[in-house]
């Protein structure tokens, strides 16, 4: 049993809460040889160990469960995958832990591998994963509800994201990831100013909150979606910091696609450390935010050597699905937008690929619709986003893609920062 420390370091860690490192290290310091304490706070921190480091922490979590039987040791080789982001081998590790001991919500925290993996046919197996737990653990659960409600929102069913994040809340008022798949809904249905306000509520009573940010980078979205590209700026510039690049990059290029200035954007030099640093090109969706970044810069010789070294990838993903968005954004930015086009439109449902979320991804439907109105195709980009501009409430950004941009706003110009 994980004792009070334990369940309440879980509880925080599963809520997404800015107490869940604190409680993690309360759990840690009180119960040193607990294996499962030692190895969520690595997973909690793995991005900030380097590699001798996340081993050594991981190798002695393993040998400290063993004493507390299979279930503890299943959890700590879990997590050994997931932060050495083998997603793979962590989604199949998950479907055989979760066939011996269901409905565990130390697991749950892992669930993403099935996302990651860049693979349709493994998040359809974690779709399934995700049902079977739900119906096990029943409604009462806030966190197989939540992650319910997640499933749902990558699936495009909004209505029964908000019913069932709404349940999740009474349940647990601080279930980030509830608020996450409800913001993901308010996307698909354009709600606008209101989501903002939600989301500004929401993280006002823990500004700590491990989404802080990317929920911020939701509004910024929602901002975009009514034609506030002020508030949109003013979050990019005063929540995203240097290390936010993604969020940054895909705030900045939307902005630049409907013809408007950007917030403070990255260095290219910066971008190219990141490219060329141990663990660059390690995730097929890091690197095509990486590319949004030098697109958002016009760096066009940059992103044709990146789509170049993306083609030679032995990685599918790399090879067929990045390598063309790059090429397609280094045309885009040379102001050749038919090439552009041909190469975006030729992907069809193979953006999948790219991994991210329904969310992330529509930024290369975005790209396609600027590059077909630039190229003197607006029937084509009109139906490209038809179902966007009929059934959203707020779609001004939509409505700026579908338009000409002024000659001085192009994408290819440089534009003033932020």
């Amino acid at each position: 049993m994980r004792g009070a420390a334990g369940e309440a370091a879980v509880r925080e860690f599963a809520s997404l809460s800015g107490w869940a490192l604190p409680a993690l290290r309360a759990w840690v310091s009180g119960a040193p040889g607990d294996g499962v304490a030692r190895a969520l706070l690595v997973l909690a921190t793995s991005d900030g160990l380097g590699d001798a480091e996340l081993r050594a922490e991981l190798v002695r979590a393993h040998r400290d469960a063993q004493p507390a039987g299979g279930r503890a040791v299943s959890l700590v080789h879990g997590v050994f995958l997931f932060a050495h982001r083998q997603y793979r081998l962590c989604a199949d590790h998950l479907e055989a832990h979760f066939g011996r001991w269901p409905g565990g919500e130390v697991a749950a925290l892992m669930l993403d591998s099935f996302s990651a993996g860049g693979d349709a046919c493994c998040r359809e197996r974690g779709d399934a994963l995700v049902e079977r737990q739900y119906a096990s653990a029943g409604p009462e659960s806030w966190v197989w509800t939540s992650r319910l409600a997640w499933t749902r929102a990558e699936q495009g069913r909004p209505e029964e994201v908000h019913e069932l994040a709404t349940a999740a809340l009474l349940l647990n008022p601080r279930s980030g990831l509830a608020v996450h798949a409800w913001a993901h809904a308010e996307q698909e249905t354009g709600a606008g100013p209101a989501a903002c306000v939600f989301i500004d509520e929401w993280l006002a009573a823990d500004p700590r909150a491990v989404q802080f940010k990317h929920l911020n980078w939701h509004a910024a979205l929602q901002a975009l979606a009514a034609g506030d590209f002020a508030d949109a700026r003013r979050r990019a510039d005063e929540v995203l910091s240097r290390a936010d690049v993604g969020m940054r990059a895909a705030t900045n290029w939307r902005l630049l696609l409907a013809g408007q200035v950007a917030a403070r954007r990255s260095e290219v030099e910066h971008v190219r450390e990141l490219l060329s640093a141990p663990g660059g090109m390690a995730e097929v969706f890091h690197t095509f935010n990486l590319a949004l970044a030098l697109a958002c810069e016009a760096a066009t010789d940059d992103l044709e050597a990146l789509a170049r070294r993306a083609g030679a990838d032995e990685r599918s993903e790399f090879a067929r699905v990045l390598a063309p968005v790059v090429r397609a954004l280094a045309h885009l930015t040379a102001s050749r937008p038919q090439a552009a086009a041909d190469l975006l439109a030729g992907l069809g449902r193979g953006v999948e690929r790219l991994g991210g979320v329904r969310v992330e991804r529509e930024i290369v439907q975005d790209t396609l619709a600027r590059a077909l109105i630039d190229a003197g195709e607006p029937e084509r980009a009109a139906e490209l986003l038809h179902t966007r501009t009929t059934t959203r409430a707020h779609h001004v950004y939509e409505d700026l893609l579908l338009g000409a941009l002024p000659a001085q706003t192009r994408i290819l110009e440089e534009m003033p920062h932020g």
